[in-house]
């Protein structure tokens, strides 16, 4: 029944009006006053560890691991992350989300010569700092407030002078939010469904939480990177999303789940048992013409035009938004994808991610009113 009234609001609200305002003008009013405070814009961003780390993983021989470390590394470094992060820098600072969910975060160390133990230390690539450090530049000032550490690996590389470097990857999910955000009640936590890899490696899941405040109003916010369903035939994807579902069971408060959930809008089997649970679709209750909202995926090399978006596995999604939406006036969600365009490519012709972003700006009332 809630469903089905949420769906009968935004089809209404879309009846109003065909205006779709693009990024740039999703939270134009977040420096306007009154209307500041009711509003909030979430942003989920997939930042791609750089490299095809599935080709490692499918290696069938270990003695070979090196030359596949080795070719992979060198299309980290052509897929130059200090220019991807001045690109999602940007995307943040066109929209100024209040939150912001990110996924794929990485840490590349080092260690030379390679002693083949998972305790290399030398910082090579570190996504967060970099990104807040490109968002500062740029005037805006965010802060890291959660962070799950997922699968950890470390795997020898050759290197051309035939010698071997340990290569460490850590994988992260996160949180950062604007600095005039308030945040309490932050959680995070492996998924107990882990995926069994070669060579004894562990892959891990994870999420991230927090109640965030904005505009008197708090909210729950997780954010997740659920397995792809192609890995089991969605066997671990299921086990996670009934870990996540079981987790948000007893959330009464108005609550958004954003990620690159892998499973595809409106057929995947994830997706359909989120929205029986009671989650609704932020993009299906935007404003405008229709739009499929894609956001996955390029090519492992991001100087490639040969793969276009043709599905949807990034999502935002709310719950308990009810009370809300009938007060909040008409159109009141917008959303928008980032990261599609050409446009939107580095100096050098680089996407910014195989994945594009999606920035969701919900207006709603004030508490009490």
């Amino acid at each position: 029944m809630k469903r089905t009234l949420i769906i009968l609001i935004a089809l209404v609200f879309a009846a109003c009006s065909d205006d779709l305002t693009g990024p740039s003008n999703l939270t134009s009013t977040d420096q306007a006053g009154d209307l500041a405070a009711t509003s909030l814009t979430v942003m989920t961003r997939n930042m791609y560890v750089g490299t095809d780390v599935d080709r490692v993983i499918e290696t069938p021989d270990p003695n070979q691991i090196p030359f596949v470390v080795g070719e992979v590394w060198q299309l980290l470094l052509a897929n130059d992350y200090s220019q991807r992060a001045t690109a999602m820098a940007r995307e943040i600072a066109a929209n100024r989300p209040h939150v912001v969910g990110l996924q794929e975060v990485s840490l590349f160390r080092t260690q030379t010569p390679a002693d083949f133990q998972l305790n290399a230390q030398d910082v090579e690539i570190d996504f967060i700092p970099t990104l807040l450090a490109e968002l500062a530049a740029l005037g805006e000032t965010y802060v890291l407030v959660a962070q799950i550490q997922d699968t950890d690996v470390e795997l020898p590389r050759l290197n051309p002078d035939f010698t071997l470097t340990d290569v460490r990857l850590t994988d992260y999910d996160a949180i950062i939010v604007r600095s005039d955000v308030e945040v309490s009640n932050v959680a995070s936590a492996n998924y107990d469904a882990s995926v069994p890899g070669p060579m004894g490696l562990t892959i891990l899941r994870g999420w991230v939480a927090a109640d965030v405040t904005v505009g008197g109003q708090t909210y729950r916010v997780l954010n997740t990177h659920l397995e792809p369903v192609e890995t089991g035939g969605g066997y671990f994807q299921g086990l996670q999303a009934g870990e996540l579902i079981d987790l948000l069971a007893a959330e009464t408060r108005p609550t958004v789940l954003l990620g690159d959930l892998n499973t595809e809008a409106p057929s995947g089997a994830t997706y359909i048992d989120l929205i029986a649970d009671g989650f609704v679709d932020a993009w299906d209750l935007r404003a405008g013409s229709f739009d499929p909202g894609f956001t996955c995926c390029h090519a492992n090399d991001l100087s490639s035009d040969a793969e276009v978006f043709h599905k949807r596995i990034d999502h935002v999604l709310v719950r308990n938004f009810e009370d809300l939406w009938p007060r909040a006036g008409a159109n009141p969600v917008r959303a928008e994808i980032v990261g599609d365009e050409p446009g939107d490519k580095t100096p050098s012709g680089l996407w910014p991610s195989d994945h594009g972003g999606m920035v969701v700006r919900m207006q709603l009332p004030r508490p009490g009113q």
